[in-house]
């Protein structure tokens, strides 16, 4: 039996997750022994290499030209500055936080589609945002010093999710998502040549890092496809809850791989910020679905002309 495209979807969501997130582990592992600029590079080289040829195998390649799409071009930035506030982040922060953080990524989506995108936000919604953003609050826990300054980048990090995913709704069905995501990864490995030295400098690579650059490169690779696949065939009221399966894989690998236990201010904050953030998916499908009842719905006229 055929899969509908929100169990698709939802499916290349979980999956897109999980290589996320096993990724990290990886590079949050190698972040003790070279910098952000050097695993963005060397990560980043090897992924564009294998969508490339992917590409090329499956005959999507198409012209620069046809790349300079704006929604494409804002798509690369939003993940190029997602992974960098991320990246620093997580080598200065638990796998878990890191990933708590990151669930209020529905959340600033909408927000953002309602003040830049104009689109009509209940308050239904407008509460379901405000009590998710409580629940960050809550994880990162400010105190009479203000924020952690690596918290409030991941933070800032949201915001380029957010921008990310909803360039991504907007790019034209035409363009084939091999050429997106070897697009998206070229810029991240070329910012990530020029933060090298201001990071630090290039480390020495054993060939045990290499073999885990090319793990976490397969895995990039497999999570940038995937999401893609999973925002532009699904609808996203369905498919965006299964992002929160990734915070279950972070408590899990951060406690196997880290040692890292979980404090009690996270997994309250992390069950508010998920609670909201499914409660606030689920308003967006009831009034989509409401919209799309009343669309279909004959005009009082037509109905008189039809009498």
């Amino acid at each position: 039996m055929a899969l509908s495209p929100n169990i698709r979807s939802s499916i290349f969501m979980m999956l897109a997750m999980a290589s996320f997130t096993i990724n990290d582990s990886i590079t949050k592992y190698l972040s003790e022994s070279m910098n952000t600029g050097q695993i963005m590079l060397l990560r980043g080289t090897l992924a564009t290499m294998v969508v490339l040829l992917l590409a090329r195998q499956r005959k999507a390649l198409v012209s620069p030209r046809k790349m300079l799409h704006p929604m494409i071009i804002l798509r690369a930035v939003g993940e190029l500055g997602a992974t960098i506030t991320y990246l620093v982040a997580l080598a200065n922060l638990s796998l878990g936080f890191t990933s708590a953080i990151f669930q209020s990524v529905p959340l600033a989506v909408t927000l953002l589609a309602a003040i830049f995108l104009k689109e009509q936000v209940g308050w239904r919604r407008w509460l379901a945002i405000t009590t998710g953003f409580v629940g960050v609050l809550i994880i990162v826990r400010p105190g009479a010093d203000g924020i952690n300054p690596y918290a409030l980048m991941l933070l800032v990090g949201v915001v380029f999710t957010a921008c990310r995913d909803l360039a991504t709704r907007r790019i034209p069905d035409t363009m084939p998502t091999l050429m997106i995501s070897a697009l998206t990864s070229f810029i991240v490995t070329l910012t990530g040549a020029g933060l090298i030295v201001p990071m630090g400098g290039w480390s020495p690579v054993g060939w045990g890092e290499a073999g885990f650059l090319m793990i976490a490169a397969i895995l990039l690779l497999i999570g940038y496809h995937f999401i893609i696949l999973a925002m532009r065939a699904g609808e996203i009221s369905f498919v965006a809850p299964f992002r929160y399966t990734s915070l279950l894989w972070s408590i899990l690998l951060g406690f196997v791989i880290f040692g890292d236990i979980p404090n009690i201010a996270m997994i309250i904050g992390s069950v508010i910020v998920v609670s909201s953030g499914i409660y606030m998916l689920y308003r967006e499908s009831v009034v989509s679905r409401r919209g799309r009842i009343e669309a279909r719905a004959p005009e009082p006229a037509a109905l008189t002309e039809a009498g």
